[in-house]
């Protein structure tokens, strides 16, 4: 790992706690009808995410050319270089590691959905970036989801397949994994100890409530994770202030996710 790697990702875990409080506004394509929901207003949706003071923030490129320059110093930028919606109806790389470079950011994230017959193709995009960032020091954190065709292409947080995960992350060479939590507290510590690079979680899909998201955020860390990267759970909440609040409560003082609700007032 170069010098380089190595300073990126220390600003990435730079927290005492050696936790990483993420915050992701890179939906992009799967988001699906852009006048409705959270990311209906987009700048907003940023402006709420960076209220909470997250360690950083996942966008894509063109995102951060607009809308970054304010936030700048704030928080560690990430460049999210993936596209694809689960039925590959897209499926494109829109971001390299010199793209991440030319923006200032301190990673490259690439998001991957695994299983399938295209599955190969995004395994080429993970080893790629990898191989691509490691000229430049520049970290990738690849965010990889498992895909299940019985009825239609869905993204599936099984304890299988999430393992099976973790394992296309660090076998394509990877500095941290976002994979999602299983709910199943003994395989996911098993994946997680097996893992020799830092696993975070993903924060969706959205709960129904902001009590059972911190739950399986609280889990994952006990099981062994470095942390959570959020989505959802933060734009998606009435109150993004208070949700990170609890989020960071949880991530980086270790607190329970009831203690953690409760002293954020949410």
């Amino acid at each position: 790992m170069s010098l380089g790697t190595k300073v990126r990702l220390a600003r990435l875990f730079s927290h005492p706690s050696g936790n990483l409080f993420g915050g992701a506004v890179d939906h992009f394509v799967g988001y699906g009808d852009v006048r409705k929901g959270g990311l209906a207003d987009l700048p907003g949706a940023l402006a709420r995410v960076m209220v909470g003071k997250p360690d950083y923030v996942s966008i894509q490129p063109g995102t951060a050319r607009h809308l970054w320059p304010q936030y700048a110093g704030k928080a560690s930028l990430v460049i999210q270089a993936g596209c694809f919606t689960p039925d590959d109806r897209i499926s494109e790389l829109i971001a390299t590691p010199e793209d991440a470079v030319r923006a200032g950011a301190d990673a490259l994230a690439v998001a991957i959905p695994v299983r399938g017959a295209t599955e190969g193709k995004y395994i080429r995009w993970l080893t790629d970036s990898v191989n691509a960032a490691a000229r430049y020091g520049m970290p990738v954190v690849a965010h990889i989801y498992p895909r299940d065709f019985t009825d239609g292409a869905k993204i599936v947080f099984t304890p299988d397949e999430i393992a099976y995960a973790a394992r296309i992350g660090y076998e394509s060479g990877v500095d941290v994994i976002k994979i999602g939590y299983t709910g199943d507290f003994e395989s996911f510590r098993e994946t997680v100890r097996t893992c020799p690079v830092p696993v975070v979680i993903a924060g969706g899909p959205k709960t129904d409530t902001l009590l059972g998201a911190l739950q399986q955020t609280a889990d994952a860390i006990r099981a062994g994770a470095r942390g959570a990267v959020v989505g959802r759970n933060l734009w998606g909440h009435g109150d993004p202030q208070k949700a990170a609040l609890a989020f960071r409560g949880v991530i980086h003082d270790g607190l329970s996710a009831e203690d953690a609700l409760a002293k954020a007032g949410a």
